[in-house]
């Protein structure tokens, strides 16, 4: 079994595609501001995943040469794009599935992949890559989110953004995803890198994958209390505390880790920009998906897509991000969504999502709560 702990030196040219940065003239009138979208979905696998997995399997391949073997546990989305870079480098690659994501298979091998199946959901498919790990020669073990090589990778994806926006705008606010963490935790390494460190990020789940929120409360707030059957524990490694969920009841699978990343936490705690954690309803990113899809005619995922929630709920993107005095001021605010991508979304899936939703696509009186870091709410 070997482990890439450093940053090995090596000089190679990045495999991951620079994305487009588009103003979205719809978005922008929609919320009285200049909205822009970070297109992660164009990359190779589809998601920004491929920035930092790519990273990684470069960095496998200086350290320990041809003979090596990637192996990552994946709930899709990160498997594929680990297998790319893989296949572009020569090197092999297994990736585990959790149980119930078989339809994933045949994706993966085609890209020449070896796919294992093992465990009911991501931690359990991670016990058994490990376990594969500890008994392969040359196994490498790559991680979804929780390796900082990933974050450095997801980094260029702000440092990209710096040089698209129009010169002199600087965001004021930048709205990303989270699931296990590697998204927003390379975005604020990226912020840091660019001189964004106070640049607000806007960190969207939904409710049944809230583990970021709840982990990041219980850090700032000491008598913030859990939903029942969410543990608390502390990671010995950073100091901090950590939320796990019992279990992932949500739609939006990619987003499915029921704990984040230790280090991710640390960081959003420790930048000096405001970390603003925000969950809403399966159905509020359903609605998205939809709405994006007729207004941009683009395809994303549930994960995606929370990501993009309040660009069509004013109120909610009001609320998060309140304007300041002035109308003409708040036209010059700019944000930036950073539609991470992912391939677990097909037409028939978005037509399920519109005929679950209804035709009114309002979906039940639950779905209009809202958690705004620590603050109920209920969109009107």
């Amino acid at each position: 079994m070997t482990t890439v702990s450093a940053l090995p030196d090596f000089d190679a040219e990045p495999l991951w595609r620079k994305t487009p940065l588009i103003y979205s003239e719809g978005i922008s009138q929609r919320l009285g501001c200049r909205c822009y979208l970070k297109l992660e979905n164009l990359q190779f696998s589809h998601s920004f995943k491929y920035r930092g997995q790519s990273l990684f399997a470069q960095h496998a391949l200086a350290t320990h040469g041809p003979g090596a073997h990637l192996v990552i546990a994946s709930g899709g989305n990160a498997g594929l794009a680990l297998a790319l870079a893989a296949r572009h480098l020569g090197l092999r690659c297994t990736v585990f599935l959790p149980l119930g994501t078989q339809a994933l298979v045949p994706l993966l091998e085609r890209v020449s992949a070896t796919v294992q199946l093992g465990g009911r959901d991501y931690d359990g498919a991670c016990k058994a890559a490990k376990e594969f790990v500890g008994w392969t020669d040359k196994a490498v073990m790559a991680y979804a989110y929780e390796e900082p090589l990933l974050w450095q990778g997801i980094a260029s994806m702000v440092q990209e953004i710096s040089t698209q926006l129009p010169n002199g705008v600087k965001p004021d606010a930048i709205f990303c995803s989270v699931g296990g963490g590697g998204l927003i935790g390379g975005t604020m390494v990226g912020c840091s890198q660019v001189g964004w460190d106070d640049v607000p990020v806007i960190a969207m789940e939904t409710h049944g994958t809230a583990c970021f929120r709840h982990s990041v409360l219980l850090n700032e707030d000491d008598t913030y209390v859990l939903p029942e059957g969410v543990v608390e524990s502390v990671d010995p490694t950073h100091g901090v505390k950590l939320a796990t969920l019992p279990s992932i009841t949500s739609r939006a699978s990619s987003l499915g880790a029921i704990s984040p990343s230790a280090g991710v936490v640390k960081i959003a705690l420790e930048r000096s920009g405001p970390v603003k954690c925000v969950s809403i309803a399966d159905e509020v990113a359903m609605r998205a998906a939809a709405e994006f899809a007729d207004e941009q005619k683009m395809l994303v995922e549930l994960a995606s897509s929370t990501t993009l929630a309040s660009a069509y709920v004013p109120s909610l993107f009001e609320k998060i991000l309140p304007a300041a005095n002035g109308e003409e001021s708040s036209k010059e605010r700019a944000v930036v969504f950073i539609v991470c991508g992912g391939i677990r979304i097909s037409l028939s899936d978005l037509a399920g999502y519109q005929g679950f939703l209804g035709e009114d696509g309002d979906g039940n009186e639950a779905a209009r709560e809202v958690f705004i870091h620590g603050e109920r709410w209920r969109m009107e």
